[in-house]
């Protein structure tokens, strides 16, 4: 759906965009096909859940192209107005996304409301039962290609992709159930399976809101990853204690700011050296762009990080 920026940070990040560019394009083109057959079949039979799983297609579509305008943007390098490029533009990307999940959750949950308080019925169709067993078979097949490139390449937007359809996988048979309780005359169970789909597409949106959000507000990084960078710091020798280490999001990467105390009477060539090591030491992770040190007097500076 967009690239997963649920949980923190990653460290170890290693992003292959011709992987990328090969599940987008097919996730893209797959979901367009499944969008108008859904939609054309689910206002025919006036089936609440088929339009609710076709608005789904939908909102896939329209996080694919915003995705791909937003990595476009992020991927431009860095230059004189912005010294740490362009990568925040993907989680601006990513809040516009989360904003139309939002609105096409609401538009399915009040049109399903509507349906269930007025208890209308959609009509049989096989045509409803053949567009949905067609999704779950596509899905599944764009489900193992985007695995596979996830594996092949290392991509975290592959990842995400694949995740997406093994959800709509089911969304789909959800739908599924609901055409089979029509077929019985249980006409209600598509109205609430239309409800159940408006709350699981909500809940993504609000899941997607939150990521970006956090991301944007530089929120720092997880206490198992600044656990992980606080034992590298203190494995460099010289240093005496950690008085902070911060993270500020840039993109997919983070620039990272650390407080050191060291010995008060060592020369300043010898404490830029130490510095030095830990700012090697820290480069070494993937997921950082940038490590900035300041040396602090140990002597004089005695307040440490809580925790270490």
């Amino acid at each position: 759906m967009i690239r997963k920026v649920v949980g923190g940070f990653h460290s170890g990040l290693e992003i292959n965009f011709e992987g990328e560019k090969k599940s987008r394009y097919t996730s893209f083109f797959g979901n367009v096909v499944l969008l108008v057959a859904k939609l054309i079949v689910g206002f025919m039979t006036r089936s609440q859940s088929m339009i609710a799983d076709g608005l789904n297609s939908a909102g896939d579509v329209f996080a694919s192209s915003m995705t791909y305008i937003g990595n476009h943007i992020s991927s431009r390098p860095a230059d004189d107005t912005h010294p740490y490029g362009h990568g925040k533009a993907e989680y601006i990307f990513s809040l516009i996304i989360s904003f139309s999940f939002l609105l096409v959750a609401f538009t399915i949950f009040r049109s399903s409301l509507n349906s269930l308080i007025a208890r209308t019925t959609f009509l049989p169709s096989i045509w409803l039962s053949v567009t949905a067993f067609s999704t779950i078979i596509l899905k599944f097949f764009l489900y193992v290609f985007a695995k596979k490139v996830s594996t092949r390449y290392n991509s975290l937007l592959a990842h995400a992709n694949a995740e997406d359809h093994r959800n709509d996988m089911f969304i789909s048979a959800l739908t599924i159930i609901s055409i089979i309780s029509g077929h019985f005359g249980f006409f209600l169970v598509d109205s609430v399976s239309g409800v159940l789909i408006a709350l699981w597409i909500a809940f993504a949106g609000f899941k997607i809101f939150s990521s970006a959000y956090n991301i944007l507000m530089d929120t720092n990084m997880d206490e198992k990853l600044s656990k992980k960078f606080c034992d590298m710091i203190m494995a460099v020798e010289g240093v005496d204690h950690i008085d902070a280490v911060h993270a500020k999001p840039i993109g997919l990467y983070f620039l990272l700011i650390v407080k050191i105390s060291v010995d008060a009477h060592i020369t300043v060539y010898e404490g830029h050296n130490i510095a030095r090591k830990v700012r090697a030491s820290l480069e070494t992770e993937n997921s950082i762009k940038e490590v900035i040190v300041h040396i602090n007097p140990a002597q004089y500076h005695p307040k440490r990080m809580k925790d270490i």
